[in-house]
C-alpha cells in the first residue's frame, strides 16, 4: 500500500466554511442487520474516548462533526432544518466534504426478492419510499474519504449471513469489493468484533483522523483488511491461560483457570486482542474471566466454528501433544522449583560468614 495521506483542505468549502476551517464529518450509518452492539461497545471506549474524539481532545485531531443516530439529537422531518437525515442527503450532494463513513451491520442482498426491502435508512424525498441500506452505501462510499466497516455483521456478514439466511447478507467488503478503494485510495477498513471491542472501534477511527490530516501514513491493514497493530496476535498469544496450554494443564469446568481449549476455546488460531487489552480500561476479555473464544472476529464467523463449546477440529490432537511435552516439563519444573523456593544456605544465625566473604583483616 502506499503512504498516501489526505488532508481536510483538499475538500473545499461546508456550508460557507473555509475549507482549513471545515470539520471531517462522520457520517454513521447502522441500519444494516444489526443489533446496535457496536454503537453501544463504543460508548465504552477509554483509549481514547468517544468524548475525547467528538470534543477534539487529543493534540493534532481535525476538528470531527459526528453524525451518529446513537447520540445525534436532531430528529426533524426529512428535509427539514432538523432531521439527521439530511446530513446524509448533503453528503449525496457534494455538500459534506470530506467524510468518513461509517456502516455497522451487514448488507443484505436487495436483489433476491421479489418485493418489499430488508433494512433501510430514511425516506427518499422524490418517491416518498425507504432508502436502502444498499442504496445508501452506492450512493455515498465513492464520495467517502473512507469507508469503515465497524464489527462482525459489517466486515464479514457475521451471524446474518449463517447458512440458511434468507437475506443473502454479507459484509461491506462483500458488497463493495475486497480490493476497492475510496477516492483518496484508501481501502476499506475493517473492524470486526461481536461486538467489535470498544478500544479498537476508537483507536482505528484516530488514526484515520490523523491520517485524514496529514499526520499519519496510510493505515496498515492485513489481507482480510483489520489494522495489522491490532490484529497481528492470535487470542493464546496474548492469553492469560497460554502457559497452562504449554503445560498441558487444560480446564474440564469453567471455574478453572487452566487453559479452556478443550472447552471449546478457539483462541489459538483467532486473530484478536482482547485478552491481552482487556475490555474495559484493561479489565475483563473473554477467556480472561472464563469465556471461551467463539472466533467472532474472523471472516469466518460462525459457520466454520460451530458448534461452540465442542473442542475444536485438531483440538484433541494438539492438546494430547501439548499434554505429554507438558507432563515432562512439569516435573523437570517442579525439581528446580524445589531448589529456587528456599533461601541461600548462607543466610543464617552463626559466628561465622558463610557468603564467601573474604575480610581484610
Amino acid at each position: 500500500m502506499s503512504d498516501t495521506t489526505v488532508t481536510s483542505a483538499d475538500a473545499g468549502t461546508v456550508d460557507g466554511e473555509k475549507a482549513e476551517d471545515a470539520p471531517i464529518h462522520i457520517l454513521w450509518i447502522n441500519a444494516g442487520l444489526s443489533c446496535d452492539g457496536d454503537s453501544v461497545a463504543l460508548t465504552a471506549a477509554t483509549q481514547p474516548s468517544v468524548e475525547e474524539i467528538a470534543l477534539g481532545a487529543l493534540p493534532g485531531l481535525p476538528k470531527v462533526a459526528v453524525h451518529w443516530p446513537l447520540i445525534d439529537y436532531e430528529c426533524g422531518p426529512v428535509q427539514g432544518a432538523d432531521t439527521f437525515i439530511e446530513w446524509f442527503f448533503k453528503a449525496d450532494r457534494g455538500e459534506l466534504e470530506p467524510f468518513v463513513l461509517v456502516i455497522e451491520g451487514s448488507i443484505p442482498n436487495e436483489a433476491i426478492k421479489q418485493e418489499g426491502y430488508w433494512c433501510g435508512f430514511g425516506d427518499n424525498p422524490e418517491t416518498g419510499q425507504p432508502m436502502t441500506t444498499s442504496e445508501w452505501i452506492d450512493r455515498l462510499a465513492s464520495k467517502a474519504l473512507v469507508v469503515v466497516a465497524l464489527g462482525t455483521c459489517a466486515t464479514y456478514g457475521g451471524i446474518h449471513a449463517m447458512e440458511g439466511n434468507p437475506t443473502g447478507a454479507m459484509g461491506v467488503p462483500d458488497y463493495l469489493g475486497w480490493d476497492w478503494k475510496s477516492s483518496a485510495g484508501i481501502p476499506i477498513v475493517c473492524v470486526p468484533g461481536c461486538p467489535v471491542h470498544p478500544d479498537n472501534a476508537s483507536e482505528t477511527l484516530t488514526y484515520l483522523l490523523y491520517q485524514a490530516a496529514g499526520s499519519a501514513p496510510m493505515i496498515p491493514l492485513d489481507a482480510e483488511l483489520r489494522p495489522t497493530w491490532l490484529f497481528g496476535a492470535t487470542v493464546h498469544e496474548g492469553c492469560d491461560r497460554a502457559g497452562y496450554y504449554e503445560q498441558g494443564q487444560f480446564a474440564h469446568e469453567y471455574d478453572s483457570p487452566q487453559c479452556l481449549v478443550k472447552l471449546g476455546c478457539w483462541g489459538p488460531v483467532v486473530k484478536c486482542n482482547v485478552p491481552k487489552r482487556g475490555w474495559i480500561n484493561g479489565i475483563g476479555g473473554c477467556p480472561n474471566v472464563g469465556g471461551i473464544c467463539i472466533a467472532c472476529t474472523m471472516p469466518g464467523f460462525p459457520d466454520k466454528f460451530m458448534p461452540f463449546m465442542d473442542e475444536p477440529p485438531g483440538g484433541t490432537v494438539s492438546s494430547a501433544a501439548s499434554g505429554a511435552y507438558g507432563a515432562v516439563i512439569r516435573r523437570l519444573r517442579n525439581i528446580t522449583a524445589r531448589t529456587v523456593d528456599k533461601e541461600p544456605k548462607w543466610r543464617r544465625k552463626g559466628d561465622r560468614i558463610l557468603t564467601g566473604y573474604r575480610p581484610p583483616w
